[in-house]
């Protein structure tokens, strides 16, 4: 028995230094891998304010613009306005001018015929005199009308000049805003990429915590849990497990708050859905009320562990957003849950 023992004793072997050098090097990679990733975070929040200081620029430069554009448009109805008066003041006097043309070829015509009537020249003397003056009044008049004519047709033609330069200034501004516009386009297609790779990285992470459960899926750009996981059946009061989980997914939000900078308006949508079935009980008269509970009771757990409310929304569905039609169990099972999803506010 002694030999036995002997034999047992010798075949014991001390793992536990290897076991600490190994521990050691992790905890080492551990610490230079959070080194690289706070100074990455700090390059791309320098970077951020860059953006943010170009892209306000862009909007006070579209602002004036804008501004500019609406007092061009302004002076130029002013000015069609104005084109418009004297038109109507050329054709009143082009009129006038042909009267007294007219009258003036009468009064010479009917000069013509005094001189030819001999026996009634005395009598008519008076008379040509009198015509005469009249003619050339009438031919001072038109004289009048016609330098009154020319000065109109001058300021016309300023006016339309003018006109022209304040198109082309309608159109140059025109142009500018469209290049801005397209650069605030440009920025804030930047943004949304930007809140996308945020949203990538935000659930890859509770991907990675929630591993392969047959409870929790991943439907497009929204996570998926089944409310029994948080909720007893007809109820909006978070069971114990629940909590739990919903700790592990206030962690990743505080941690998503601190890498995303604060001029992203995002929110993450805490949605409530039930199935088909109706409740009419006295505490929810209907599967609305039910599902804004749900919703609601969510947000307030992650605002208790220390989540932004600014930051959170619930919303409640009821049962007109399924995702099963089907009327069975699992039906009804896959339809009662919560999603989640990062989205703009």
């Amino acid at each position: 028995m002694a030999l036995a023992r002997g034999h047992r004793n010798e075949r014991t072997v001390d793992y536990w230094p290897g076991f600490v050098d190994a521990l050691s090097t992790l905890v080492l990679g551990v610490v230079f891998m959070l080194t690289v990733f706070v100074m990455v975070q700090f390059f791309l929040s320098q970077d951020m304010a860059g953006k943010d200081s170009a892209l306000s620029r862009l909007n006070a430069l579209i602002a004036t613009l804008t501004e500019q554009l609406a007092m061009e448009k302004t002076g130029k109805a002013d000015l069609e306005q104005t084109i418009a008066q004297l038109q109507a003041s050329l054709g009143t006097a082009e009129s006038e001018q042909g009267r007294l043309r007219a009258l003036a070829e009468q009064e010479a015509a009917n000069a013509a015929r005094a001189a030819g009537e001999q026996g009634r020249a005395g009598e008519l003397q008076g008379q040509l005199d009198a015509e005469k003056q009249t003619t050339a009044r009438a031919l001072a008049q038109v004289e009048i009308l016609n330098q009154q004519i020319a000065a109109l047709r001058r300021q016309l033609a300023a006016i339309e000049a003018s006109l022209e330069a304040t198109e082309q200034k309608d159109r140059d501004s025109q142009a500018r805003i469209a290049d801005l516009g397209q650069r605030l386009n440009v920025a804030l297609a930047q943004r949304v990429q930007e809140l996308s790779a945020y949203r990538s990285d935000f659930f890859g992470r509770l991907r990675a915590i929630l591993g392969n459960r047959q409870d929790v899926r991943i439907v497009g750009d929204r996570f998926v849990f089944q409310s029994e996981i948080f909720y007893d059946a007809g109820q909006a009061v978070l069971k114990p497990e629940g909590r739990t989980e919903l700790d592990t997914l206030a962690n990743a939000v505080l941690e998503l708050e601190k890498q995303i900078p604060r001029d992203i308006p995002w929110v993450l949508r805490v949605d409530g859905h039930t199935d088909i079935r109706p409740i009419a009980s006295p505490l929810f008269p209907s599967n609305w009320e039910l599902s804004a509970s749900r919703a609601i009771a969510v947000v307030q757990y992650l605002i208790s562990r220390g989540v932004s409310p600014q930051r959170l929304v619930a919303a409640g569905f009821g049962e007109f957003q399924p995702i099963d039609t089907d009327k069975t169990d699992e039906a009804f099972r896959r339809n009662r849950r919560i999603e989640l999803k990062l989205t703009e506010r």
